[in-house]
């Protein structure tokens, strides 16, 4: 797979961007403001890590799929040697 075509590869790159993003904000904004930042990245990040885990789990499940036709394709095409 494309690593530029990877849902994973995007959602991981906007993760690091909000990461950087929310050390910037916490370093020169208020400390008001930082708290409220602080709580919203925090209370995004395990969605984040969820959205990751299921594509991951439906890509293995694309995987196996595919490695079980290919396994029946495998078995069509055999021939038994008569003897």
């Amino acid at each position: 797979m494309d690593l530029f075509t990877s849902r994973k590869f995007w959602l991981m790159v906007a993760d690091v961007v909000v990461s950087v993003g929310s050390y910037f904000v916490t370093k020169y904004a208020s400390p008001e403001l930082t708290k409220d930042v602080l709580f919203l990245i925090g209370a995004l990040q395990p969605v984040i890590l969820l959205v990751i885990g299921s594509l991951t789990v439906q890509n293995v499940a694309e995987i196996k799929a595919q490695a079980l036709i290919d396994e029946a394709a495998a078995y069509s095409n055999y021939k038994e040697i008569p003897g």
